[in-house]
């Protein structure tokens, strides 16, 4: 489509792009200035993409706490902030699947196996250390890997390495090594449980790429042959994407999501697997069952099974392994009296809406509560669903709170067959948890520009 750089550049700016992070040349800077004083970028583009880009730094607080050095950078590395980090790294992974075994009481002998055992790369990912991830071991000594971190927490004498599968780390991210499987196996009959950590090495960007979603052969095969010992096994996934597990998941008794946690994400695990921390982790993202189903929860209505006979359409229930907002808590929650204060509204209006949310279990827990709203009828074909808001909070077992969410009815908008922001009359459902509540928008409103 273009001729040049720069042709490219004026392409993608009147298109709409509104950034370039070439962090390596400043021609587009160059270039990007010719085009508009040639008049092939309009001077309006040009307002228009640096009104979005401050208003993103706007909605991300920079201007009232800027994260660009000065005061407060000498707190790098502080005490503060590794706290910091392992109550994120704790808040984040997510407990998928519990048949009882977690907690995980202190006294028994662990195999801990997988190539994701015992290497820090892992769970800081790419573009951390280095830019792919690799060679960071020797910079992050000070840290624990999965290894260390349940030698701390469980006793060394009580963990038994040997990790049957490892990654070539002079090869690409997902090279391994020969596996040695039958020593894993071997090492099983010295243990009561297996903790199995498997994912993925560090990567991003093109050499991360990959043509196949389902976790490495050598890794499911070394959970099959684990499987036949009988012993309890745990899978910890730390992973940045969904890897396929469809056909091991239904050989543990518990699975981890610890994705990609950071320097403290190994002691955030044995936190969580012992019970001194509790799961409140939900899932950033749809994992799939199936290596071609990969929609995501938003999906259209008209995706749906049932909505046209005989039709291919998307099954959730078949289709997923863990839906969107999936996550599971040694605890239990159970939310009531959903409400919102205006059944009918306009885009002027914000609707307050409100749902108490109880812990029911006998731990205290953190709940993430989330607000997804659905357009049922819409000009364009409206989603199933779409994420308004959330918020997370702390509650002591039988403790009830209630959540107010303020929910500005021009967020329900979308951008029409015109390519205008609308917000269309009709009917919305509003849930949050298991309850569900109506309102209904009384006039349509169409923004030439967005004002969201």
């Amino acid at each position: 489509m273009a001729k040049d750089k720069k042709d490219a550049i004026r392409i993608a700016i009147n298109a709409g792009i509104d950034m370039s992070m070439d962090p390596y040349s400043v021609e587009f800077c160059i270039l990007l200035k010719e085009l508009v004083n040639e008049g092939k970028v309009p001077m309006s583009r040009i307002d228009d993409a640096v009104r979005r880009i401050l208003r993103a730094k706007y909605r991300l607080g920079l201007f009232e706490k800027p994260n660009t050095g000065g005061k407060g950078f000498e707190k790098f590395g502080c005490d503060e902030f590794a706290k910091a980090s392992l109550l994120a790294a704790e808040e984040s992974e997510v407990l998928l699947k519990n048949d009882g075994i977690l907690p995980l009481a202190k006294g028994k002998k662990i195999l801990l196996t997988g190539p994701n055992a015992n290497q820090m790369r892992c769970l800081n990912g790419g573009w951390s250390y280095t830019w792919q991830g690799s060679r960071a071991e020797h910079l992050s000594e000070k840290y624990n890997t999965i290894y260390e971190a349940l030698c701390n927490k469980y006793g060394k004498e009580n963990i038994i390495l040997e990790q049957g599968v490892t990654y070539n780390e002079d090869g690409a991210y997902y090279d391994e090594n020969e596996p040695q499987i039958g020593k894993a196996v071997a090492a099983a009959a010295q243990a009561d449980i297996i903790i199995a950590a498997i994912g993925e090495n560090s990567y991003t960007e093109t050499p991360g790429n990959l043509t196949d979603l389902w976790l490495s052969e050598n890794q499911r095969n070394l959970v099959k042959e684990l499987a036949k010992t009988g012993k309890t096994i745990i899978l910890v996934l730390n992973e940045g994407r969904p890897r396929l597990i469809a056909d091991i998941e239904p050989l543990a008794k518990a699975v981890v999501d610890i994705l990609i946690p950071g320097n403290y994400g190994a002691d955030a695990l044995a936190n969580l697997l012992a019970g001194d921390a509790n799961f409140s982790g939900k899932m950033p993202y749809t994992y799939p069952r199936e290596i071609n189903s990969l929609n995501t929860y938003d999906y259209k209505v008209s995706e749906e099974v049932g909505t046209m006979e005989g039709a291919y359409n998307y099954d959730a229930k078949v289709s997923l392994q863990w839906p969107f907002g999936f996550g599971l808590s040694y605890t239990t929650y159970e939310y009531s009296n959903l409400k919102v204060d205006k059944a009918q509204f306009t885009d002027d209006d914000v609707l307050k809406v409100t749902v108490d949310v109880k812990n029911t279990g006998a731990k205290a827990g953190k709940e993430a509560v989330l607000l997804y709203s659905s357009d049922l009828v819409a000009s364009v074909v409206p989603d199933n669903k779409r994420l308004r808001d959330f918020t997370k909070i702390e509650l002591l077992p039988g403790e009830v709170k209630t959540v107010t969410f303020e929910l500005p009815a021009k967020s329900l908008a979308f951008v029409g067959a015109d390519g205008k922001w609308t917000l269309e009359e009709g009917d919305f459902v509003l849930k949050v948890g298991d309850q569900t509540v109506n309102a209904a928008c009384t006039q349509t409103k169409v923004w030439d520009t967005p004002n969201i």
